[in-house]
């Protein structure tokens, strides 16, 4: 039987969806065991992330557990389970590096500092509605981003994975010392790791349901488990929580050290700016794929949700925990698993306290070996092969972007990596957009003027699209003269987000003007055009885009506009309706 709360799928009055608070409270029955399925999984996680990052095991879980205390009460978002992000542990274990100058017990307490300023820095950019501001980022750069994560992830495993401590940190440093560490490694730990490894990707590729009920993250562990115990592995290759964990296992925050030591103000700044930045963009990023598979289709609120990441990003800090974020993974589970609001999120932190105390002898028995194999598939799955085909597919600029940006972040670091694909793809926009040009009856004939019309055009990409706005008998229309690019989808998101409620068609009238779509725009354009239709409102109807030309065949691929001087006028031509099914 379908429960009261449900969305009516056919036809059926809308009804009132879950939401979060006191009210969400009613829904216990379903988000108490989707908790309990997402606590297994939060376990393994939690320490692997901690110690992949070169912080103490116990980090992750008090990440994991502070993020479901706090979050319910704060909102943002409705199914998404935050805790520590294996997306940032690479981040983490660099800055721990730069501020302790190569000591990772030095470097710990400074990084909690930089952890609570990080989170500091993102309460009040929610005050002041940047949140939005990540929609200027290319969806190209953050693909680069999060499949460089995932390739810095893997090779970051290889000393757990040999059973043998490495001298060097980066990455290109830990791939030319392997060869040496492979003729050293210990036979137990690699064998164990191995076969840890072997099963997770076998288990991966199994599709039958109960796998969503019995994560592989949560199998590996059990079976690392078993596999120790039998082979022997030495204590020094398993994970450690101290008797008391809260009375002697925490690190606090290095403030006093900080302060009195100028020199590390600089590596101070640096790593709170990479933090905000990777933190916002993969959490805003997050949480807008899992508001498409939430079965009620409800939006999460970006400037809300940054506020509860600031919050708990404090919290955590103070309590010796690492950066707080939502997982994809954890948040697909507690779907899977029914959850309906955030105090799924709240079980789940429940659930780890109850681990923490009487589970402590168990967790100490799981090998890192294991841990290290689980990390080894979250970062396959960022950096597979898919995602390289895919950004093929959507074009051949797509694809160049896509592999400069990750060479350079795993040359430099992620911020860096992250201001050169944005760079890159600004030189590309302004590159296409010119050479598609204006039509030629009104280019300037001057060389001055032509030079005056190209800084136009280029200044085009971080203006509003949008050149007039009509509403008549229910049909809302929005004529645009400008490129669609990532750059000005805030300015463009703010007219989508402006269109009547009454309003029952839209029509995105593609003038001359617009020389230029861009996958990131295209893409936006798509699920807003689907989540318009689905919500009942009405339709998107797209004009003129049929005469533009594509570059792939990729459906979001990129759109350039016509040079011809006889282009049709407007409300002559065909609407095209992108298909959002």
């Amino acid at each position: 039987m379908r429960d009261s709360n449900e969305v009516a799928e056919s036809g059926g009055p809308a009804v009132e969806k879950p939401e979060n608070g006191l009210a969400g409270l009613k829904h216990w029955r379903y988000d108490l065991p989707a908790g309990l399925l997402v606590s297994l999984i939060s376990v393994p996680f939690s320490l692997g992330i901690a110690v992949s990052s070169g912080a103490p095991p116990i980090s992750g879980l008090i990440s994991a557990i502070i993020a479901g205390l706090v979050l319910p009460f704060l909102g943002g978002s409705y199914v998404t389970v935050s805790g520590p992000a294996a997306g940032l542990a690479p981040a983490l274990f660099a800055a721990m590096i730069l501020l302790g100058r190569g000591d990772r017990a030095v470097g710990y307490p400074l990084l909690l500092v930089a952890i609570c300023l990080t989170g500091v820095v993102q309460v009040v950019l929610s005050r002041l509605k940047a949140a939005r501001l990540s929609a200027v980022f290319p969806s190209v750069v953050v693909e680069a981003m999060l499949a460089s994560i995932g390739l810095m992830i893997i090779v970051k495993q290889l000393p757990d994975l040999l059973g043998r401590k490495y001298v060097a940190h980066d990455f290109f440093g830990i791939i030319a010392e392997t060869p040496a560490r492979v003729g050293q490694m210990d036979g137990k730990v690699f064998g164990l790791a191995f076969a840890c490894l072997s099963l997770i990707f076998g288990l991966g590729m199994i599709k039958a349901r109960w796998m969503k009920a019995v994560r592989p993250p949560v199998i590996v562990a059990f079976v690392g488990i078993a596999m120790g115990r039998l082979v022997g592995i030495e204590p020094r290759y398993l994970v450690h929580i101290p008797d008391h964990p809260f009375a002697h296992g925490i690190v606090w925050p290095d403030f006093k050290g900080v302060w009195a030591d100028k020199s590390l103000w600089y590596g101070l700044g640096i790593t709170v700016l990479t933090l905000t930045l990777i933190d916002g963009v993969e959490s805003l990023a997050t949480i807008a794929a899992i508001d498409r598979i939430d079965p009620f289709h409800r939006r999460s609120n970006p400037d809300r949700t940054l506020f509860a990441m600031g919050v708990s990003n404090v919290a955590s800090s103070l309590a010796g925990g690492l950066t707080i974020i939502p997982g994809g993974v954890k948040s697909t589970a507690c779907i899977a698993g029914g959850g309906r609001t955030q105090w799924a999120n709240f079980y789940n932190a429940c659930f780890l306290l109850t681990y923490l105390f009487l589970g402590r002898d168990l967790i100490n028995m799981i090998p890192l070996g294991s841990l290290a194999a689980i990390l080894v598939y979250i970062g396959y799955k960022l950096c597979r092969p898919a995602v390289w085909r895919h950004a093929a597919h959507v074009g051949a600029e797509q694809l160049v972007l896509f592999v400069l940006t990750v060479a350079v972040t795993l040359c430099t670091d992620l911020l860096w990596g992250i201001v050169f694909g944005t760079v890159a793809k600004l030189i590309l926009s302004a590159t296409l957009t010119l050479r598609a040009g204006r039509p030629t009856s009104t280019a300037p004939a001057s060389k001055r003027g032509r030079l005056t019309s190209a800084c136009t055009r280029v200044l085009d990409l971080f203006r509003d699209p949008v050149t007039n706005r009509c509403f008549s008998n229910g049909v809302y229309r929005l004529d645009l003269g400008r490129p669609l690019v990532c750059f000005n989808m805030l300015q463009m998101n703010r007219e989508l987000v402006g269109i009547p409620f009454d309003a029952r068609i839209v029509q995105l009238h593609m003038t001359e003007g617009v020389t230029l779509i861009d996958h990131t725009s295209h893409d936006n354009l798509t699920h807003f055009a689907a989540e318009f239709t689905r919500s009942g409102r009405g339709r998107i109807d797209f004009v003129g885009m049929d005469r533009m030309r594509k570059r792939s065949e990729h459906p979001s691929g990129i759109r350039l506009g016509s040079n011809q001087t006889d282009a049709a006028v407007v409300d002559d031509e065909p609407e095209v309706e992108l298909d959002v099914d």
